[in-house]
């Protein structure tokens, strides 16, 4: 199985941007302890700031993993060229947050990617990511 976790804008600062609600842990250092639990499954990470390089690799992956993981970050709230490239690929895509947006500002609480994955997971810290493997799992699983 081939998953692919997909982090957006200001993600690349996870462990030392507002550690209280996002926790003091770096994604690398996270990234590591997932693929070690999940030896089994290829899981590959990119992250950008940029839309456009969002779409890009949504588009690129869509055919040929067998599942996203989207943390589109602050995207997930304006980006409908993003929901646009969710709608277009193939394979199930997971929306991620690390905190429960909706215990956050009200501009958080409306997602643009909600209507075009196949589920959301929020609220659980860094382990929303592990969830969501383990929901793309039992996605693959149930389709065989």
């Amino acid at each position: 199985m081939n998953i692919i976790i997909i982090n957006g804008p200001n993600l690349n600062m996870l462990g030392k941007r507002e550690p209280t609600i996002y926790g003091s842990q770096s994604f690398d250092d996270y990234l590591e302890i997932l693929k070690s639990k999940y030896s089994d499954i290829s899981i590959s990470y990119y992250q950008s700031n940029i839309e456009g390089e969002l779409i890009n690799i949504i588009q690129e992956t869509g055919f040929i993993s067998d599942g996203i993981v989207l943390n589109a970050g602050a995207y997930t709230h304006t980006s409908i060229a993003i929901a646009d490239a969710i709608r277009s690929i193939k394979c199930p895509v997971i929306e991620v947050h690390i905190s429960n947006t909706h215990k956050r500002e009200e501009f958080r609480h409306k997602s643009f990617m909600t209507p075009v994955c196949q589920g959301v997971i929020a609220g659980f810290g860094m382990d929303s990511y592990r969830l969501a493997v383990e929901a793309l799992i039992h996605l693959s699983q149930r389709d065989e």
